[in-house]
């Protein structure tokens, strides 16, 4: 669900999406990172937690995901 807080932060482009078939946004959050589907943004987004954040991008890094 979109959340008035989406407006306050600021979602830019991941840089592991492609061009214009998987698009993901992210955004700085105090103790982690949101995400987000850039076609889709008034769907809302989801927050993860910094270690969880790490290792998600770890693995994306590795190839495992």
């Amino acid at each position: 669900m979109y959340s008035s807080k989406d407006k306050e932060l600021k979602f830019r482009k991941s840089s592991y999406s492609s061009s214009n078939i998987e698009c993901v946004e992210v955004a700085d959050l105090p103790g982690g990172a949101a995400v987000r589907d850039s076609k889709n943004p008034e769907k809302g987004h989801l927050e993860f937690p910094a270690s969880e954040w790490a290792w998600l991008l770890g693995a994306v890094r590795a190839g495992e995901l």
